[in-house]
């Protein structure tokens, strides 16, 4: 992509000659950043813009790289479609990674997308303050969605590849598309820039837009940085503020907490979702289509999806729940039933036919493969474990039951019998795993807590010893390279790498 980019520029500039008029000559009947960033209305369309790239990243990437590279989800093998090598060797912890680059193009699309978002916000941010609003309190809430933004897709970036490229203000031609490798305390000192700024910018949840960024989902994504960088007490500030102060509250049904096709969007839970419309404008999801496993008829398919024309699949079977996780889940926990569903797929090459799926996304809808609900980021909840986990680790053990407590009781469960900070510790980091199962968060929580190697490595172990366990068809195995690749972060994007000096 960039190769491509400076060839055509440098070409522009071969034909029409090098002379400083021409350089300085800005084109009135093109669209370009000299002539569109002109009112409020064009930053308003420029905004929206830098939020269109998520819907590809949760749709087909993110949940690639940060939940089926993970004990709670596993690729199931459909040998009637074939071997998808970089989704399978996401999830076999075995992506090839030479020199710190991969070729997996899993880690590229998600790593372009983010640098899309990145670029997308620079530009706002580069020209919204040398334009007059109709009030400061429209820019200002524009400026703050930007910087959220920007501060977002940094903090996904940092916490896969520990060290990026920190570009922050446009990119204008050759000599500044490549730059050095930023340090992870450097890009994590301009996310908590941004994300300050973008919290006393934006407006609360009360009074914005829904599906906007607001005040509220830019001091959880702070106390998310705070939290990955165990400052506790800064976590446990944010936190505290954002229960009294932004309105929030648990959904008293588990299964209400996560929107539906058309409905139950951006509510009280809801601090931060991704927005998809089903239908044939462009805006829709398909996310549940890709996580079912396969081969599955149109009979056995058309209960979890309730289309009027169900089609069989044969594709390949992400993101299936793991024994692991299904037996995390307490006695009598309502959260794993709304979940996690069965089904019986009697195509299957595998002697037990039935296997489990991520029903939590499984919403009634009207067209195959055209889905609506949005996909949660940030919730309520997530927010009262940020604050029991920062508590704790405060020593202040008994006050973090409390959240801790509020999130069990809406499951149906008594209260934690954790009393130590050890015990406390264990406790909240199992309640995230189902509470916020299949929501992008549990390889974050592994490397945040530096616990890859102990926890992957026996659940590699495992899958190794009962591969059938783990939906793999009779007499099938891991491959040799299956759990080789126990790191932290990923391997930079190769063709990124090839444009570059600094990879």
């Amino acid at each position: 992509m960039k190769r491509k980019y400076i060839a055509t520029w440098l070409l522009g500039l071969a034909l029409t000659g090098c002379t400083k008029d021409f350089l300085t000559v800005i084109p009135e009947t093109a669209l370009s950043s000299a002539t569109f960033f002109k009112t409020e209305a064009d930053f308003q369309q420029a905004v929206n813009g830098a939020y269109v790239p998520f819907r590809q990243m949760y749709n087909e990437r993110a949940w690639v790289l940060e939940e089926m590279h993970s004990d709670n989800t596993y690729y199931a093998r459909n040998t009637l479609y074939g071997a998808v090598d970089p989704t399978e060797n996401v999830a076999d912890f075995a992506v090839p990674t030479a020199n710190g680059v991969t070729a997996n193009d899993n880690v590229l699309v998600q790593y372009r997308l983010n640098y899309v978002i990145i670029s997308r916000a620079n530009q706002i941010l580069s020209l919204i303050d040398g334009i007059t609003f109709s009030t400061d309190a429209v820019k200002n809430n524009l400026k703050g969605q930007a910087q959220f933004l920007r501060a977002f897709a940094y903090f996904d970036l940092v916490r896969l590849f520990g060290k990026v490229p920190l570009h922050l203000v446009p990119i204008t031609g050759r000599e500044d598309a490549a730059l050095p490798l930023s340090t992870t305390d450097e890009i994590y000192a301009q996310i908590e820039k941004d994300a300050l700024a973008a919290s006393t910018a934006l407006p609360n949840k009360a009074t914005q837009e829904q599906g906007r960024a607001t005040s509220g989902a830019a001091k959880t994504l702070l106390a998310n940085l705070y939290l990955t960088q165990k400052k506790w007490s800064q976590v446990e500030a944010l936190t505290k503020d954002i229960v009294a102060k932004d309105g929030y509250a648990l959904v008293p049904d588990y299964n209400n907490a996560f929107s539906f096709t058309s409905t139950n969007k951006n509510n009280q839970e809801s601090v931060f979702e991704i927005q998809y419309m089903e239908g044939a404008a462009g805006y829709n999801g398909n996310q549940i289509y890709r996580f079912l496993p396969s081969p599955i008829s149109a009979a056995e398919i058309a209960p979890i999806t309730g289309t009027s024309n169900p089609q069989p699949t044969s594709q390949e079977s992400n993101n299936i729940p793991t024994p692991d996780l299904i037996a995390a889940y307490e006695d009598g926990d309502k959260r794993k039933d709304i979940s996690i569903g069965y089904v019986t797929l009697s195509g299957s090459l595998r002697t037990d036919q039935k296997y489990p799926y991520i029903k939590k996304y499984a919403r009634t809808h009207s067209l195959n493969q055209n889905t609506g609900q949005n996909w949660p980021v940030y919730r309520y909840a997530e927010v009262l474990l940020f604050l029991a986990e920062s508590l704790n680790e405060q020593g202040k053990t008994a006050e973090a039951a409390t959240y801790l407590n509020q999130v069990r009781n809406r499951a149906g469960l008594g209260a934690s019998k954790a009393t130590s900070q050890a015990d406390m510790r264990e406790a909240i980091f199992k309640e995230r795993r189902v509470e916020l199962a299949f929501e992008n968060k549990r390889w974050f929580d592994l490397t945040r807590t530096g616990r890859v190697k102990e926890i992957i490595g026996a659940y590699g172990a495992k899958v190794k010893a009962n591969p059938a366990a783990y939906y793999f068809p009779s007499g099938a195995v891991p491959p040799p390279n299956a759990f080789t690749v126990l790191d932290d972060y990923y391997g930079l994007p190769a063709v990124e790498a090839a444009l570059t000096p600094y990879f």
